[in-house]
């Protein structure tokens, strides 16, 4: 809270004047006394003194000048308000200049404009002038005290009567002055609002302005002759945002949330009556409340260009996809909105969005907002994320498992077109959700256990449309491939044993654990055995999740080969290729494979994301100008690819754990220096790299471990089981 202190104006003047001739009068003495010491021939320090007060003085001086002329404007512009006491009349002064600037800007700008809400033309120029006015707290705080809730909401209101008016008139000329200018006084607003509305932030303006937005939003607004409701005009705000700062949790606790009910009760018999006898026989459309942009037909006139409309969207944008916009700029405000059941309803807000509300999202087709919503809030970590993540994982699978059926040759089919095409649009925010969840995908398939009330084919069924988005499937394998990488690293270096195992960052409870043959020590056979058993673990899970895309590929009548070039990139960019940064052991020869990338600061990127460590190598392979695996370019099929990244990634995880330690390396061409290394794989020639991959393959002994991912990986019995389908033995094709 902004500190004040109480002047009188007369004698705050005179306290201005007077320091000024002091400090003057100090720096004439001081310059006399050097004179007079000087020719004396006496020590001159008490002259430098006497200027150093002179110099303190005449800051102080030029502190008060600031002070008094922000003193006269403030009064001027009847920006403050005196207090009478007893001793005087009083006017309350900001501590600091930067406040009492920003109590005076924002006050002005606040008048700005409300002139411009009242129609005045020329305001919105001048309002344009602060824009870069809203970093400042104090600033905002007088801004959006000066407009209170009614003026923030009157405002776009009045922008949008405005811009209708010159478009009716055929003023192109105004059309664009308007557009440009009521752009910019928008996202002004926006970022206003957004810091004003958050306890967090220093600009907040209290609790009660929230409550004020809600009455407003609710109420019925006038322009000229144009009534619309208070939410159609703040919607324009919202969708101007640019995500910075994001607005607060108790924005969409107290806003939000009063947005999505509004709307449902608005328009809840209209909805309702559309699916009675004769809303069916006229073919009644869900339609959602529309901003003011859509209601007055302003298209993207008011909307930042890079915040137009999705793809094949009608340009029109209703109250609740704006909100959407806000919410997806923060986890903390989309799970706000998301993770709440309001007061009398039977279905979480998430749930309603999914399927009461899903017809109005269709109507409009600006999918989205929604989207990037529903990806912010599924994909953390976080408890509430995965709640979110298995919510809408179960809702979409319910929905969409109708849709499907097997053919007469065994395979998936689609036997309601209507109903798949109904929910594809949320295809990829689905895929994201699980594969940010990729871990329980483990748990449902290999411990029969659930994912919130997810179970295995509930899973099935969600995947059977999360796989249809082509970058779905890109970023579900993704993170399958992460999460073996993550499965390989937790083998134990060889060597292991009670006397290393601290140093090395083991228990006594993991080397009984990994010692198989109970020698009391971790041998070569030990790894390989725990080796082979994440391999076929690993290998279900891939297996789930390949055969279900290429059974929706072969439903919906394309090509299974569509995606091969996204998951042939991913072998290129040598996904899978390194070691997990950060490991807790690297075997002598790792050391010389991989010290040039470690050096670099690639053991940095410990717990980074998937997306992060891939950019990252992609970046460092790009560097030597040449792919490290031309084998991915005549690959045929997904098949063939996921199995490539296998090899990749288990002979990655044998050497770095040391299992072709020792091994000859005599006149390989991947082999360096003497006695022979590993040469580092940024280094490596597409030749050198296949040639390592073989002789890892027939002298390190991971082709076993091959054979066995390849015949778990080929093995779609699970999902024949979970789809109901039985796919007959003559369809062959590396079933």
């Amino acid at each position: 809270m902004t500190e004040f202190t109480g002047v009188k104006q007369p004698e705050f003047d005179t306290m201005a004047s007077k320091h000024t001739e002091a400090a003057r009068r100090l720096e004439e003495l001081a310059q006399a006394l050097h004179s007079e010491l000087q020719s004396a021939g006496l020590d001159t320090s008490p002259a430098a003194r006497l200027r150093q007060l002179a110099g303190r003085v005449t800051t102080q001086a030029e502190d008060l000048r600031r002070r008094q002329k922000l003193v006269h404007e403030l009064q001027r512009q009847k920006v403050t308000f005196g207090r009478s006491t007893p001793t005087g009349s009083f006017l309350e002064m900001p501590d600091s200049l930067e406040a009492a600037q920003g109590l005076l800007d924002g006050t002005l700008a606040g008048r700005t404009a409300l002139k411009a809400a009242n129609g005045d033309d020329k305001a919105w120029a001048e309002l344009e002038k602060y824009a870069w006015r809203t970093g400042d707290p104090e600033f905002v705080k007088a801004f959006l005290g000066a407009l209170d809730t009614r003026g923030v909401t009157r405002l776009p209101g009045s922008l949008a009567v405005q811009l209708r008016d010159a478009a009716d008139r055929g003023d192109s000329k105004r059309v664009a002055q308007l557009s440009s200018q009521g752009k910019k006084a928008l996202q002004m607003l926006s970022t206003a609002l957004a810091k004003g509305t958050d306890p967090k932030n220093p600009a907040h303006v209290g609790a009660d302005f929230l409550k004020a937005l809600v009455k407003q939003g609710r109420a019925e607004h006038k322009a000229g002759d144009t009534k619309y409701s208070g939410y159609q005009a703040q919607a324009l705000i919202w969708r101007a945002h640019d995500g910075k700062p994001p607005f607060s949790k108790e924005f969409m606790e107290v806003v939000g949330r009063d947005v999505i009910v509004y709307e449902h009760e608005d328009r809840k018999d209209e909805w309702a009556a559309r699916k009675d006898v004769l809303g069916r026989a006229f073919g009644g459309h869900q339609m959602p409340i529309v901003d003011l942009a859509g209601a007055f037909g302003l298209g993207t006139l008011l909307r930042p260009g890079t915040h137009v409309s999705s793809p094949g969207a009608k340009g029109t944008s209703s109250v609740v996809d704006d909100l959407f916009h806000v919410a997806e700029s923060s986890r903390e405000a989309s799970h706000a909105l998301l993770n709440h059941t309001p007061a009398g309803w039977k279905e979480s807000v998430l749930d309603y969005l999914l399927t009461t509300r899903w017809d109005a999202s269709r109507y409009l087709g600006d999918y989205a907002p929604f989207n990037d919503m529903l990806v912010t809030a599924t994909t953390g970590q976080d408890a509430t994320s995965k709640k979110l993540a298995a919510e809408i994982t179960k809702i979409l699978a319910d929905e969409v498992r109708g849709a499907f059926g097997k053919a007469d040759d065994g395979n998936l089919e689609i036997r309601n077109r209507e109903m798949f095409d109904r929910h594809a649009s949320l295809s990829y925010p689905l895929a994201r959700a699980i594969a940010a969840n990729v871990d329980q995908l483990s748990r449902l398939l290999l411990n029969h256990a659930s994912f919130g009330k997810v179970a295995a084919e509930d899973m099935s069924y969600a995947l059977a449309l999360a796989t249809s988005h082509d970058a779905g499937f890109e970023a579900l394998v993704a993170a399958q491939t992460e999460h073996m990488r993550a499965a390989l690293e937790t083998v134990p270096p060889v060597g292991l044993d009670a006397s290393n195992a601290e140093r090395l960052g083991f228990t006594k409870a993991d080397i009984k654990k990994f010692d198989f043959d109970e020698d009391g020590r971790v041998d070569k056979a030990d790894i390989k055995q725990f080796l082979t058993d994440r391999t076929v673990a690993e290998a279900r899970l891939f297996s789930h999740i390949v055969e279900i895309r290429r059974q929706v590929l072969i439903a919906q009548g394309l090509n299974e080969k569509k995606a091969d070039e996204a998951l042939k990139t991913m072998v290129a960019n040598a996904i899978g290729l390194f070691p997990v940064p950060g490991a807790r052991q690297v075997g002598t020869l790792a050391t010389g494979a991989f010290g040039e990338l470690v050096g670099k600061g690639y053991d940095k990127l410990a717990g980074a994301a998937y997306d992060e460590m891939a950019k990252q190598v992609a970046q460092r392979m790009s560097e030597h100008g040449r792919s490290l695996d031309e084998t991915h370019r005549t690959l045929a099929g997904n098949r063939l690819v996921v199995e490539r990244l296998a090899e990749q990634m288990l002979a990655t995880a044998m050497l770095n754990k040391g299992l072709l330690d020792k091994l000859d390396m005599k006149d390989r061409m991947f082999a360096t220096e003497t006695p022979p290394m590993i040469k580092p794989f940024a280094k490596m020639t597409p030749q050198e790299y296949s040639q390592f991959l073989e002789w890892v393959r027939l002298t390190g002994g991971s082709d076993d471990l091959l054979e066995r991912f390849r015949g778990t990986f080929r093995q779609t019995s699970e999902v024949d089981d979970y789809l109901g389908l039985q796919i007959p033995s003559s369809s062959g094709g590396g079933r």
